[in-house]
C-alpha cells in the first residue's frame, strides 16, 4: 500500500481557494503528510488581447492586478492553514502552467479545484487545467467541487464509491485509493455491463486481502450518462468521495475526456479522487 507523504495543493484567488487549504490540512494530518501549497495562475497580460491600448502603463495595471491576487492567495492560505506545520506556502514559478504539472511530479497526491464558471477570481486558471495535470503527469488529484462548503470538519473519505472496470485507469485509481479505502466507515463498488459481476467479485477479493471490507452492486448495462448515473448512485450512498479512473484521448495534440469523466467533472458534488 502506497504511504501518502507529500501533497501538492493548486492556490488561486477564488471564493472556493480556502476550502482546497482546509481540506489540505485535513489529509496531511490525517495521513502524516506534508502538503505544499503552489500558487499558480496565467498572468494577466497573457489573458488579454495583444491589441490592448494603453501599452506599457496596460501592462504595469496587470502586473498590479496580479500582485494584488497572489497576496490575496496568500491572506487565504495563511487563515485556513491554521498555522499548521504540515503547510507550507511554495516558492513563485516563472511559468505557471508548466511548473505546476513539473512540481507535481514529486508528489503523491494533487488537491485541485473544480472550474466554477460564475467565479471572476477563478478565471485565471486555465479551463483544462484538471484533466491537463491529471494527464501530463500521471499523478492522481483529489478533485473537490465548488459547491463544496468550507468548514467540515474531516477529510473526504469516511464512505466511498470506486466505480470499478476492468481497466488500467480504474485499476490505477484503487492503488491510489487504498490509503483512504483503508481508513474508511464503509466502502461500496459499482460496475456498469451485462457481464459485471465477475469483476466486482475479484475487485472484492483484492480489497479484502488489504483488510478492506466492500459491498458490491451490479449497475446492469451502459444506458444513459453514465457519469450522472454514478454522481446519482453516490448521492443515494450518501458517499463523500468518489473513485475513479480519467478516461480520454489524444485528438490532434489535445486530450478530449472521455464522457463519464467529462460529465463527472463539470457535475460533480462529491470529491473525486481521479487517476489517468
Amino acid at each position: 500500500m502506497q504511504n501518502l507523504r507529500s501533497i501538492l495543493v493548486h492556490m488561486d484567488s477564488s471564493s472556493h481557494a480556502a476550502r482546497r487549504i482546509e481540506v489540505a490540512r485535513q489529509v496531511a494530518e490525517c495521513f502524516g503528510a506534508d502538503a505544499t501549497v503552489q500558487y499558480a495562475v496565467l498572468p494577466a497580460e497573457l489573458r488579454v488581447t495583444a491589441s490592448l491600448e494603453g501599452g506599457g502603463q496596460a501592462i504595469a495595471t496587470m502586473r498590479e492586478l496580479d500582485a494584488e491576487r497572489r497576496a490575496k492567495a496568500l491572506r487565504i492560505f495563511e487563515s485556513h492553514a491554521a498555522a499548521s506545520p504540515r503547510l507550507s506556502w511554495g516558492d513563485s514559478l516563472r511559468d505557471a502552467h508548466c511548473g505546476l504539472a513539473q512540481r507535481a511530479l514529486y508528489a503523491d497526491l494533487l488537491i485541485l479545484g473544480q472550474r466554477d464558471p460564475d467565479d471572476e477570481a477563478g478565471g485565471d486558471v486555465p479551463a483544462d487545467m484538471v484533466q491537463t495535470l491529471l494527464v501530463t503527469t500521471g499523478k492522481p488529484a483529489l478533485v473537490l467541487p465548488y459547491a463544496s462548503p468550507v468548514g467540515h470538519g474531516q477529510p473526504p473519505g469516511t464512505t466511498v464509491l470506486l466505480a470499478w472496470k476492468e481497466t488500467r485507469e480504474a485499476a490505477r485509481a484503487v492503488a491510489a485509493a487504498l490509503p483512504w479505502l483503508a481508513r474508511a466507515r464503509q466502502v461500496h463498488v459499482v460496475s456498469y455491463g451485462d457481464d459485471a459481476r465477475p469483476g466486482l467479485d475479484r475487485i472484492a477479493q483484492y480489497l479484502g486481502r488489504h483488510g478492506i471490507t466492500a459491498a458490491v452492486h451490479a449497475a446492469g448495462a451502459e444506458r444513459g450518462d453514465i457519469g450522472q448515473n454514478l454522481l446519482s448512485r453516490a448521492a443515494d450512498l450518501g458517499v463523500d468521495l468518489l473513485v475513479m479512473g480519467c478516461y480520454g484521448h489524444n485528438r490532434l495534440r489535445e486530450f478530449v475526456l472521455g464522457g463519464m469523466s467529462r460529465t463527472v467533472l463539470q457535475s460533480m458534488t462529491v470529491p473525486v479522487l481521479m487517476v489517468h
